[in-house]
């Protein structure tokens, strides 16, 4: 006996949804509406054809029939295995991101009063970040009545900029957001 609304299974949970296959990317065999399209791929002559007929040729092939382009007039098909083409699609997909660079932010907080010596310190990694290729953002943090500094926290973030002039340049100039003044700086472009 069934419990629950008609169309739900019953888990341990309550009643949940059925299983929803994942519809294909692209209109394939018999769920081509299209009266005539034009037939593309390997052993197929080109041209203009009746749906009829394209079926028939991926049937002779033991094919699927794609349809590549359903806006064009008429729709693009063609003639291949649909299992080995969205394969080959995702490694392409695949290929493309791991050759795509991911940009990397290095920090550095500084406070309104750093000394000298901690300048340096965060001054030469800085430059070995930069040097890398890495975008260095430095940022003051003000706690609590330290905000009365501001002019001192920017006037170092610029003093910072100086000091790195030709290993980078300033991408955004300092910048006061809550409790954080903040300085973009990227690599200079090789030469």
């Amino acid at each position: 006996m069934a419990l629950g609304r008609p169309g739900f299974n019953r888990g341990p949970r309550g009643p949940r949804p059925p299983f929803k296959k994942k519809e294909a990317e692209h209109n394939i065999n018999e769920y081509i509406k299209a009266p005539q399209i034009r037939l593309v791929g390997d052993n197929v002559e080109q041209g203009i054809y009746s749906l009829s007929e394209a079926r028939a040729f991926a049937a002779e092939q033991e094919l699927d029939l794609v349809e590549i382009s359903p806006n064009a007039n008429p729709p693009v098909c063609r003639v291949i295995d649909y299992n080995k083409f969205i394969y080959e699609q995702k490694k392409k997909l695949k290929e493309i991101k791991a050759n795509a660079k991911q940009t990397v932010i290095k920090e550095i907080r500084f406070g309104p009063n750093t000394n000298d010596h901690d300048f340096q310190f965060k001054l030469k990694h800085a430059i070995s970040f930069l040097e890398s290729g890495e975008k260095v953002r430095a940022y003051v943090h003000f706690k609590g009545r330290a905000i009365v500094y501001k002019e001192q926290g920017e006037i170092l973030l610029l003093k910072f900029a100086q000091a790195l002039e030709e290993y980078g340049k300033v991408e955004q100039l300092p910048k006061l957001e809550g409790k954080r003044m903040f300085l973009i700086m990227g690599p200079k472009g090789k030469k």
